[in-house]
């Protein structure tokens, strides 16, 4: 199809043939003339007009184009622009959330010491009162843990000269304690820290108690000893023989009976 710039020059070319016969006074009719220069004229408005219809549709279908480009381009962005604000949302609740977990585990880990040490305490007072076993003066028995400190308390004061506390501690003793398996040592330890006060007859009470009640107990010759001691200190010189001869028919063999036969020499 012929370009814009064209039309003027074809439209006159056309035209100029019509303008030189009726200025020249040709015998084509005037009225022949006349249509020949309005077909001519009607063909290239005609022609025109479709150009520049085409034009204005092509220019609109590249506007709309354009515009439909520059629409998609927005929405792009915009989606782009939500996708991001999105992102930095879920970044930041991850943050908090893996602050969160921290602190869960931080304070999880807490807990568990304190369950720890919790436990820890529970068994150590449950250890002070579970029995425990002992063995004192060749015998092997239980003894709740308070029993075993007690005669022990006790023990280390009378091995540290302190023989009257040592006497109100084991008195106090044998009376919180009356089955106590530290019983026959007790009553020994407390005649033996009566003697030492010149507390002679209560030492005496004692000694025959741990004889009656243990006598096969390892320190009951020793306590038959105690007991003739004791007696020659309050001059009871027969009943002091008469116990140095029964300790050597009931104990013949121990330590006690040798001394108890140097006695009874001397006291001869």
């Amino acid at each position: 199809m012929p370009s814009l710039t064209t039309w003027p020059r074809r439209f006159a070319a056309a035209a100029l043939p019509a303008l030189v016969l009726v200025l020249s006074g040709a015998c084509l009719p005037a009225a022949q003339a006349a249509l020949f220069e309005d077909d001519e004229a009607r063909r290239a408005i005609l022609e025109l007009r479709q150009r520049i219809e085409t034009l204005q549709q092509a220019s609109q279908r590249t506007s709309d184009d354009v515009r439909r480009t520059g629409d998609d381009g927005s929405q792009v962005r915009r989606s782009l622009l939500d996708l991001q604000n999105q992102i930095d949302a879920l970044r930041t609740e991850t943050a908090k959330l893996r602050g969160q977990n921290e602190q869960l585990l931080r304070e999880v880990a807490e807990l568990q010491r304190q369950q720890r040490d919790i436990a820890v305490g529970v068994d150590a007072r449950l250890r002070q009162f579970e029995p425990v076993k002992v063995t004192v003066d060749g015998q092997e028995f239980m003894v709740d843990p308070a029993e075993k400190t007690a005669f022990e308390a006790a023990l280390a004061g009378f091995r540290a000269g302190k023989f009257v506390d040592a006497q109100t501690a084991f008195t106090g003793f044998l009376k919180q304690y009356p089955r106590s398996g530290y019983g026959p040592s007790a009553r020994f330890w407390l005649g033996n820290a009566q003697y030492a006060t010149r507390n002679y007859k209560e030492a005496i009470t004692h000694f025959k108690a741990l004889l009656a009640a243990a006598p096969n107990h390892a320190r009951a010759p020793e306590a038959a000893l105690s007991i003739a001691n004791c007696q020659m200190e309050l001059k009871e010189t027969r009943g002091a023989r008469k116990t140095l001869e029964d300790l050597l028919v009931a104990y013949p063999k121990s330590e006690a009976a040798s001394t108890a036969k140097e006695r009874l020499a001397q006291m001869k």
